[in-house]
C-alpha cells in the first residue's frame, strides 16, 4: 500500500490509471469481470481529499474504503490454452505405434519383409497393372531370398507379402505425418511449455530415426552376404532389435507424455514421501525396466529363428542346460548369435520379469494407493501371468503366426500398464499445499 500511496503523491489530478491491480466490487460502478487490466476511475462524490504542491490529490486508502473494494494483484498474460488436445494427440500416436509393433512383428513372422527391395521417402508406387506386377516381381527376384529360398514362389503369392510389407511402411509413414503436422501447429500455435516442447522434439527425432532404422534393417537382408542354400537369408538381428527398441522406446516416450497432460500434477502441490510406497515404486520401475529388455530380447529370438529350437518347457530338451549354450567362440558371440543362448536368455528373462510383477502384486497388497492405481496394479500381476503362458504356447506350438503376434502384443500391453502404474504412483506422491 506504501508503494501505491507513493505513486498517488506525486500523480497529476487523476482521472484514470492503467492498473495491474484487480479491483472487485459492488459501488459507485467499479467492479468489470471480464478485464484483466482495470482503469481506476476517481469519484467526484469522495471528498477525502488534500492539496499538496496545488494539486488536489486522492488518498488511496480513503478511496478504497469509501468504495468497499477488494484489491488483489492478478497476472496479465494471456490465460494458458487448453493442452487436452495435446495429450489426446500423444495417446493416439502411442496407439499407432503400438499398431505399428503388431504389424510389423505379423510381417515378420509371415517373412514379408524382404519383398520390397527398394525404399523412397514418401513412399513407394502401387502396382496396378500385371506389367508393372511382373516388373516388381523381377527385381525382387535378384536378391539372396529369392534365390536361396523362394525359388518356386508364384507371382500371387508375391503379391500377398509385398502387399503385407507395403502396409507396414505405409502405417509407419502416417505416423511420421501424424507426429510431424500436429507437432507444428501445437508448436506454433503456444499449446506446448517449455518442456513439452523438449519432448515433441524427442518424439520428431525418434520418428525419424525409426524410419531410417527400418530401412537399414531391411538392407541387411537384400545385402550379398549369404554363403549358399543352407544360409537362411534373413535380416540383422541387431538391427531389428535396434528398430524394435526404438519403437517401444517411442512408444513410451508417448504414452508418458499423454498421461502427464492428461493426468497431471497438481498445479500448488509439495513432493513428498508416502509411507509405504516406497517398495512399491521400486518394483514399479524393475517391472517396467525388466519388460522392455525382456521384449527386446525377443527381438534377437526372432531374427535368429531361436523360437524353432528346443520347442519344449521347462527343460530345453532333455536338460536343463543344453550342450550347445555357449558353442561359439569368442563367448560373448553366444548371446546374440547362438539361437539356443538366445532363447534361453529370453526365458531367464521372462521368468525374472514375471517373479518382479509378481512380487509388486504381493508388496501392493494393504499399501496406500488410490483406486485407479489399485486396479493397474492388479492388471500388471494378471498381465506378466497371461504373457508367460502365451510365450509357452508359442514355444510349444512351434510359433504359429496369431500365438506369437499375441506374445508380441502382450509385452507390449504390459509395458504399458508398468508405465501406467508408475505414473498413478507419482501422482500419488503430490500432496496439495
Amino acid at each position: 500500500m506504501w508503494g501505491i500511496a507513493h505513486l498517488f503523491k506525486y500523480a497529476l489530478p487523476l482521472r484514470t490509471v492503467q492498473s495491474k491491480l484487480l479491483i472487485s466490487g459492488t459501488r459507485n460502478g467499479f467492479y468489470t469481470s471480464n478485464s484483466i487490466t482495470r482503469q481506476l476511475v476517481t469519484s467526484a462524490r469522495c471528498n477525502n481529499s488534500f492539496k499538496m504542491n496545488n494539486y488536489k490529490v486522492l488518498r488511496p486508502s480513503k478511496i478504497f474504503k469509501s468504495n468497499a473494494v477488494l484489491v488483489r494483484l492478478c497476472s496479465t498474460a494471456s490465460k494458458p490454452k487448453n493442452t487436452k488436445a495435446v495429450g489426446y494427440w500423444l495417446l493416439g500416436c502411442s496407439g499407432m505405434v503400438f499398431t505399428a509393433v503388431v504389424l510389423g512383428g505379423v510381417t515378420r513372422l509371415t517373412e514379408s519383409g524382404l519383398s520390397m527391395v527398394t525404399w523412397k521417402l514418401l513412399g513407394e508406387k502401387r502396382p496396378t497393372s500385371e506389367e508393372e506386377w511382373q516388373k516388381e516381381f523381377e527385381k525382387y527376384q535378384q536378391y539372396p531370398e529369392y534365390i536361396y529360398k523362394n525359388k518356386n514362389i508364384t507371382l500371387s503369392e508375391f503379391k500377398w507379402i509385398w502387399y503385407m510389407e507395403f502396409a507396414h511402411r505405409t502405417w509407419g509413414r502416417a505416423i511420421g505425418a501424424v507426429v510431424f503436422l500436429p507437432a507444428a501447429f501445437f508448436w506454433l500455435r503456444g499449446y506446448l511449455d517449455k518442456g513439452m516442447k523438449i519432448r515433441v522434439g524427442v518424439y520428431c527425432a525418434l520418428v525419424a530415426a525409426q524410419g531410417l532404422m527400418g530401412w537399414y534393417m531391411v538392407k541387411s537382408g537384400l545385402e550379398d552376404r549369404f554363403q549358399g542354400p543352407s544360409d537362411v537369408p534373413r535380416v540383422s538381428q541387431y538391427r531389428l532389435a535396434a528398430h524394435l527398441g526404438l519403437a517401444f522406446v517411442l512408444y513410451t516416450g508417448l504414452l508418458a507424455g499423454a498421461l502427464r497432460v492428461l493426468r497431471p500434477f497438481p498445479v500448488a502441490a509439495t513432493y513428498q514421501r508416502v509411507k509405504g510406497l516406497k517398495s512399491v515404486t521400486a518394483f514399479a520401475h524393475t517391472v517396467k525396466a525388466m519388460a522392455f529388455f525382456t521384449a527386446l530380447s525377443g527381438a534377437f529370438v526372432a531374427g535368429l529363428d531361436a523360437g524353432l529350437v528346443y520347442n519344449s518347457f521347462p527343460k530345453m530338451g532333455d536338460a536343463w542346460l543344453p550342450d550347445d549354450l555357449l558353442a561359439l567362440e569368442p563367448t560373448a558371440r553366444n548371446f546374440t548369435e547362438n539361437p539356443t543362448t538366445v532363447q534361453f536368455d529370453h526365458r531367464v528373462l521372462g521368468t525374472a520379469t514375471l517373479m518382479a510383477a509378481t512380487t509388486l502384486w504381493l508388496l501392493s497388497r494393504g499399501k496406500p494407493l488410490s483406486p485407479v492405481a489399485r486396479r493397474v496394479v492388479n492388471g500388471v500381476g494378471a498381465m506378466a501371468w497371461l504373457q508367460v503362458g502365451l510365450g509357452i504356447m508359442t514355444l510349444l506350438h512351434y510359433v504359429p503366426t496369431p500365438l506369437a503376434a499375441s506374445h508380441q502384443s502382450g509385452s507390449l500391453l504390459l509395458l504399458t500398464l508398468a508405465v501406467w502404474l508408475t505414473h498413478e504412483i507419482k501422482l500419488l506422491k503430490y500432496i496439495p499445499k
